[in-house]
């Protein structure tokens, strides 16, 4: 309170007097005074009597409730306005009394100072009297309390009755409800009832203008139909003469193709001739063909049964060989099982985490594998580009020398040709020099093109290089990545692999004994089985020598056979030669036989269709004058409905303004509903801020009294500080003061620079005004161009846009068809990737089954993955023979365990018979029911126990 009475205080006028800071902030009395001075005349202007004036003319509130405004704020102001005289009044009074209670403090202080004297009657009186003052002041405190709560009470008592009558009753509410309800219906159901009249309307106006754009549509096909038979007219005007200009050409190729059938019918002559020589040398071939076969079904008889004996060993051996093989399968198989179920129970967990190891393994070895497709398949790409390119490079290369020569020489024969041609036939001169440029020309010409074939060569040549050059580092790039990404993968995968091999040797090591001993007993068995290899061996040699001898024999017979055969097929091809030669005259024949009667067959159908032409022309005429007619009645109807639509069109207008309205007023009614639901909640909340302050009121009672002397006070000291402020400007009001006012720094220009500095600005706003006005006339030009421009942009749009639609058509259809091709090069692609991949696996495999046979006729295993899988089954049999022999032993133990009457134990069994010594032969015999004592072994603490020392005994 201190900080905001420093902050109201003004500053004094020259600093003259010190003031002292006042420690409150009180209203400004002076605007009390004026309020006070304008009297009631100004209540009317107040902003509140306008505000209410304002929400009347909207229609926001009603007549009664603005009056009732007015009538409580005009209340409210004269309440206001006597309260303030009572304060001015009262402070007033406060002032004098404090100007009293001053002095009498004044007083009480000299008389305190007086000496104090031995206590008397008076001093005990004095004693009293203060005793009973406070008694007294408490007794009044109480009171003033009591009446305060009592005056708050009576207030709250009177807000709340004013309240309860103020609230509008249920019944009233419920009728206004029920109003507000009924009016709502009775908008919806109007405005319902509108929009399907709005709706009916739009239908109707549609079926119009269906109709109207059907109409437009039939008159444009037949606008399209008469321009189309126009043109079809003025295309077939000039068709008789072409029709008697194909006629005579139809005529000369008739003659020419009769002369032409002449000369077939001689060279088919001679074709015939030849036909019957041909003929007769085919019977004797034939003859000779069948005497052949007959020697070569002999030889065949023959050497199909000695292949039936063949086969029939080879049966015999093989059938042994699967016995045997059999047999040592199930001596191996019984073996290993043995061996199995011993070690079953003490590799169970390891199985376990090997095959958690062999499946890691097997996942790096398909990521490889992937990897490793992956590579042969931008291999693949990258062989199908180098082919393509191959293919390219090989077409646009020349062909070799030898081949050029005899194109040369052939060009020349040709040439020769040509000019004998032109001496034997009777030409005239003029053609002849023709031909002879046209001669000319060509060589030129072929000249030309060998030229540029060797410049697109070499041109293709340095794009195809730079091309490999590019793919061949960006493929470097690659690989080089994908080698490192890897060897990174490789490094992991060989750790891990270190780590299962070291486990694996420690086991290996183990077991190495028992399969030592495996080991010695296949030896036995494989050197037994290579003893009947070889015995098997010598056989089949002897076997093939005989084969080899009847293979030669075969081989004579199938010579034979082939040089006759050769024989046979040359005299069918002249045959066959001479057939197509008569075939082919007897085809030319009956071309030229067809065209001379589709000549025929086209001049009667065009006479027909020049005689259907003239009719269509003069239907299509009629036609046209009844569209003309058709025409100008739709005009009129469309007329007549164009202004129909504007009638309809008028009345949906006025429609639309309806439904408007009353959107407008239920929307009113809902901004108006939610004003007042506002508003409740505004009185609500004012509501509960006063019963808070009321509350805050209450805690304040016991200091009130303090308070409002604290409050009294203030008020006196803004009154001084008011009368301090007036007295301060009326001393700056007055002229006679010398220290009233205070002059500017600095001095004034003189009239002559006056007069400069104005002409300066006005030679400035000259040339301000010429460049606007420079900037008006480019403006004027610019509009005027850019007018012209957007004149000629719009007469364009349609023409751009019509090209804009082809071109984008164009390009779907380029797209579409560019996206088909790579689909099919990619599947294409995909399918030579597949058939790679597999031809290499088959070149693996075939690789891998060959190194097996090696390996196994070298008496080794037949590759290092199928000896560790071997390996990997004995291990298995034997950890199965541990595991059962593991059980077994525990089952014996089980039973030495368990004695005979059904208790099981583990302490070692005690002895129930003994061995007499004095008697000849060693038979036990039993204790009987008490058997002797057995002391328990000595233990461990043994040790702290002192040993008895026994005394001697004394008589």
């Amino acid at each position: 309170m201190s900080q905001a009475g420093e902050q109201t205080n003004p500053p004094s006028g020259g600093g003259e007097e010190e003031t002292t800071p006042l420690s409150a902030l009180a209203p400004d009395a002076a605007l009390q005074e004026e309020s006070l001075a304008l009297g009631p005349t100004h209540v009317s202007v107040s902003p509140a009597f306008q505000c209410l004036d304002q929400l009347f003319s909207t229609g926001k509130i009603s007549g009664t409730k603005a009056a009732k405004l007015k009538a409580s704020f005009s209340l409210l102001h004269d309440t206001l306005k006597s309260s303030q005289q009572s304060e001015i009044r009262l402070l007033q009074e406060a002032k004098q009394f404090r100007a009293e209670l001053e002095r009498q403090q004044r007083d009480l202080e000299t008389a305190e100072q007086f000496p104090e004297g031995p206590e008397t009657e008076v001093s005990r009186m004095r004693q009293q009297l203060l005793k009973f003052h406070n008694d007294l002041r408490q007794a009044e405190e109480r009171d003033y309390q009591m009446n305060y709560q009592l005056e708050c009470l009576t207030e709250e008592k009177l807000c709340l009755e004013k309240e309860y009558e103020s609230q509008p009753k249920p019944v009233e509410l419920e009728k206004r409800a029920k109003a507000l309800k009924d009016s709502s219906e009775e908008l919806r159901k109007e405005v319902s009832q509108r929009r399907q009249e709005i709706h009916s309307l739009l239908e109707d106006m549609e079926a119009r203008h269906k109709l109207m754009t059907r109409e437009q549509r039939e008159l444009d096909h037949k606008k399209d139909s008469i321009v189309n038979n126009q043109a079809e007219l003025a295309q077939l005007l000039p068709v008789p003469g072409q029709l008697g200009k194909e006629i005579e050409r139809i005529n000369r190729k008739k003659m020419e193709v009769e002369k032409s059938k002449a000369a077939l019918d001689e060279q088919l002559s001679e074709v015939a001739a030849l036909q019957k020589m041909t003929e007769a040398r085919c019977r004797s071939l034939e003859e000779e063909k069948r005497e052949v076969r007959r020697q070569v079904e002999g030889r065949r008889a023959h050497l199909e049964a000695a292949e039936r004996e063949h086969s029939m060993l080879q049966k015999e051996q093989e059938m042994t060989k699967e016995k045997e093989v059999i047999m040592m399968g199930q001596r191996g198989m019984l073996d290993i099982n043995t061996g199995h179920c011993i070690m079953e129970r003490k590799t169970m967990h390891e199985n376990l985490a090997q095959k958690q190891r062999e499946r890691d393994r097997q996942l790096r070895e398909l990521k490889k594998v992937e990897l490793q497709l992956k590579q042969a398949q931008d291999a693949l790409v990258y062989t199908q580009l180098l082919h393509d390119k191959t293919k390219s490079t090989r077409d646009v290369k020349p062909k070799s020398d030898r081949i050029l020569k005899t194109r040369q020489e052939m060009q020349l024969e040709v040439d020769k040709l040509k000019r004998n041609l032109i001496h034997r036939q009777p030409v005239a001169e003029v053609e002849t020099q023709l031909i002879e440029q046209c001669v000319e020309q060509e060589q030129e010409l072929m000249r030309q093109s060998h030229r540029h074939r060797e410049e697109l060569h070499t041109l293709s040549c340095l794009t195809q290089i730079k091309a490999d050059e590019r793919e061949q580092k960006s493929r470097d790039r690659h690989r080089a990545e994908q080698r490192y990404n890897r060897i990174k993968q490789e490094l992991r995968g060989k750790s891990l692999v270190i780590h299962e091999l070291k486990k694996q040797n420690q086991e290996v090591q183990s077991r190495l004994g028992v399969f030592a001993k495996l080991y010695d007993n296949i030896k036995g068995d494989r050197n037994k089985c290579m003893n009947l290899i070889q015995m098997a061996s010598q056989r089949t040699a002897e076997m093939r020598e005989k084969f080899k001898i009847l293979d030669n024999e075969i081989e004579i017979l199938r010579t034979n056979a082939i040089n006759k055969e050769k024989l046979l097929q040359k005299s069918r091809l002249k045959h066959f030669h001479s057939h197509t030669i008569r075939d082919s005259l007897r085809n030319d024949i009956s071309k030229v036989t067809l065209v001379l009667h589709e000549m025929r067959q086209k001049r009667e159908e065009q006479k027909l269709n020049l005689g259907r032409l003239t009719h269509m022309i003069n239907y299509h005429e009629q036609n046209l004058l009844q569209m003309r007619k058709s025409h100008d009645n739709a005009v009129q109807s469309r007329n007549d409905r164009g202004v129909q639509l504007l009638e309809r069109e008028e009345e949906m207008c006025i429609f639309y303004e309806k439904v408007n309205v009353q959107e407008g007023l239920i929307r009113d009614g809902n901004i108006e509903m939610q004003a007042l639901e506002e508003e409740t909640r505004c009185l609500q909340m004012i509501t509960k801020e006063e019963g808070r302050q009321t509350a805050l009121s209450r805690k304040l009672v016991p200091c009130q009294r303090r308070l409002k002397g604290e409050s009294t006070m203030l008020q006196i000291q803004l009154a001084e500080c008011k009368e301090r402020m007036l007295e301060l400007e009326k001393a700056l009001e007055d002229p006679g003061q010398e220290n009233r006012a205070r002059e500017l720094e600095g001095k004034d220009p003189s009239p002559v620079e006056l007069t400069q500095k104005i002409e300066q600005l006005e030679v400035g706003l000259a040339e301000r005004e010429e460049l606007l006005l420079e900037k008006d006339l480019v403006f004027e030009q610019v509009t005027r161009l850019s007018q012209r421009i957007r004149a000629k942009a719009e007469n364009g749009k349609q023409d751009t846009l019509q090209l804009a639609k082809k071109v984008n058509e164009l390009q779907g259809r380029i797209k579409e068809s560019t996206r088909r091709m790579m689909a099919v090069v990619s599947e294409l692609s995909m399918r030579q990737a597949s058939a790679m991949t597999l031809q290499q696996e088959l070149k693996e495999r075939e690789l891998f089954l060959d190194t097996c046979h090696r390996r196994l006729d070298q008496g080794l295993p037949p590759s290092e993955d199928l000896e560790q899988e071997w390996q990997h089954i004995l291990r298995d049999e034997q950890r199965r023979q541990a595991d059962q022999q593991e059980k077994d032993r525990l089952v014996e133990e089980e039973e030495r365990s368990q004695l005979p009457s059904g208790v099981y134990t583990t302490a070692e069994a005690r002895p129930n018979a003994y061995i007499p010594l004095g008697d000849t032969l060693p038979l036990p015999k039993p204790y009987g029911a008490l058997a002797p004592f057995k002391p328990s072994e000595p233990g461990t603490n043994i040790r702290h126990i002192r040993k008895p020392e026994p005394k001697p005994i004394e008589i």
